[in-house]
């Protein structure tokens, strides 16, 4: 194989925040690296409606506020920046007053897929929590109920739900919602 071919071509922040905008399908950046997002189930959509509708009626007029799906979380791991598309997203701090990413985020959410999963239980997992602010992840499954929630006061320890009559409890917003609601409509 010819040396010049195998040469990976890395791709600058600037140039990826300036193509995102335009772009019919969304990427992820990691230190360089393009990764296209591929389109969500209905499964997925109907968890991520249920968990955004939810989080906003109860965020509504406080300081925090729920984002779904198109905003990125920065972060710096190392040298190399880092642009993820969680699925939701709550931020609080101040200091987040970019339009298009936030860097402070105190609750992040991923709606698992098989395609998605090992990444969101691995590689998010430990970037995510490497953000000063984050304060809680959680994984959602969609072909089954069961929802994990990491917390910080916890050392990061996983807590999993698997019963309807469960509720997913957010401390750090004062948030609860019983996992039959979360998956209201799911066909688990």
């Amino acid at each position: 194989m010819d040396m010049e071919a195998a040469k990976i071509s890395l791709v600058s922040v600037s140039d990826y925040l300036g193509g995102e905008p335009a772009s019919e399908v969304r990427h992820e950046y990691v230190a360089g690296a393009v990764y296209a997002m591929a389109g969500a189930s209905e499964e997925h959509n109907d968890l991520t409606l249920n968990l955004a509708s939810a989080l906003r009626s109860r965020l509504r007029g406080g300081s925090c506020k729920v984002f779904a799906v198109d905003m990125k979380v920065r972060m710096a791991v190392g040298r190399e920046d880092i642009f993820y598309y969680p699925d939701l997203l709550v931020a609080c701090d101040p200091r987040d007053t970019d339009r298009y990413w936030k860097r402070f985020p105190k609750v992040i959410i991923e709606v698992l897929s098989p395609e998605t999963e090992r990444t969101d239980r691995r590689e998010k997992f430990l970037a995510y929590i490497g953000i000063e602010t984050v304060e809680e992840y959680v994984l959602v499954a969609q072909d089954r109920m069961e929802v994990t929630v990491f917390r910080r006061t916890a050392q990061w320890q996983a807590e999993v739900l698997t019963k309807p009559a469960e509720e997913l409890a957010l401390h750090s917003i004062q948030f609860k919602l019983g996992l039959e609601t979360v998956y209201d409509g799911v066909k688990v």
